[in-house]
């Protein structure tokens, strides 16, 4: 593969991560807080916790898919903090 298309799929790849990192910290927090919530019910906190273990899962195969990018390229590229962040 062409050492630009594979830094592109690299930026694309660490843009993903970001993205899913950010998912996973927000379904975390909302799980923390319901954990800390006597009201909320052990079906809910069931389905929140299984939603995280799911996400983590999913990170985990695109964190080591973005490795092997990484690898191949040979170097992490420089790709700009979303504005957002």
């Amino acid at each position: 593969m062409q050492q630009s298309k594979l830094e592109a799929l690299a930026v694309s790849a660490i843009l993903e991560h970001r993205l899913l990192i950010a998912a996973d910290e927000a379904v975390y927090e909302e799980w923390a807080r319901a954990t800390a919530d006597p009201s909320i019910s052990a079906a809910v906190l069931k389905s929140l916790q299984e939603e995280y273990v799911a996400r983590q899962k999913k990170s985990e195969v695109q964190q080591e898919e973005l490795s092997e990018i990484i690898d191949a390229l040979g170097y992490v590229p420089e790709v700009p903090l979303d504005k957002h962040e």
